[in-house]
């Protein structure tokens, strides 16, 4: 019987079907079952329930950096963003989305053998080319946007994604206001409004900005209540309904 049980052993492991956390052959493998499932920095989100867009752009310095712009991020929970990634750099770049660990790990099995990310919460492109991601952040935390091409993260590629909780519907103050022209093209929108209490502005009309997606769902002379704040400066529509 003894003799018997090395064979019998080698059978059954034989049939027992195989599993692996993922291969690469210039790709991931096309079965993304595993990545459907939510991971810490949420999952892949639905391009009709995009709540806004975010640029990311992706490059060099002449002193040898690579960097994205912008540097940080920071979402609500819940949130559903369509990274526009755009390479203007020299070089092949990709942009991944994951816990600093996850990247850390992903960052050391590239530095064994080149490998591309296929996956949805990756894009991998060339110089000059433009691609998006698609992604619902459904948990709180720090997490990272990173390149993890050889070499390229020692350099200044990854940058922080701070995901809060939603702000409360009764802390959010909206203002009334009337849409009298759009730019599109420049993502600017004019607004005849009431006072804006939170910027200390009285009523009147002025020129927002605002992202794509906001902007598609905008038409002069609709009647909208928003709410406005500085981003980077400038006075943007943030919410809308």
């Amino acid at each position: 019987m003894n003799k018997l049980f090395p064979m019998t052993a080698l059978t059954l492991a034989l049939s027992l079907p195989a599993f692996a956390a993922g291969t690469h052959s210039g790709g991931h493998d096309q079965d993304h079952s595993a990545m459907a499932a939510e991971m810490m920095v949420g999952m892949p989100g639905d391009p009709e329930k995009v709540t806004r867009t975010i640029d990311v752009t992706m490059r060099e310095s002449s002193d040898g950096k690579m960097f994205f712009e912008p540097q940080s991020l920071e979402v609500e929970k819940g949130e559903t963003i369509r990274f526009t990634v755009i390479n203007d750099g020299d070089l092949e770049h990709e942009f991944v989305l994951d816990t600093m660990k996850g990247n850390a790990k992903h960052k050391e099995a590239m530095a064994k053998m080149d490998m591309e990310h296929d996956d949805p919460n990756s894009v991998r492109l060339d110089e000059g080319a433009t691609g998006e991601v698609i992604w619902t952040f459904s948990n709180t935390g720090t997490f990272e946007f990173a390149c993890l091409i050889p070499g390229h993260y020692e350099s200044g590629m990854h940058g922080q994604v701070a995901v809060s909780e939603k702000m409360a519907q009764a802390e959010i103050e909206y203002t009334t206001g009337t849409i009298k022209k759009i730019d599109a093209k420049a993502g600017k929108v004019t607004i005849i409004h009431g006072p804006l209490t939170k910027l200390d502005m009285p009523a009147m009309t002025m020129v927002f900005r605002a992202d794509e997606a906001m902007i598609a769902n905008m038409s002069e002379g609709q009647d909208i209540e928003f709410v406005a704040d500085r981003v980077k400066g400038k006075l943007t529509v943030i919410e809308m309904r």
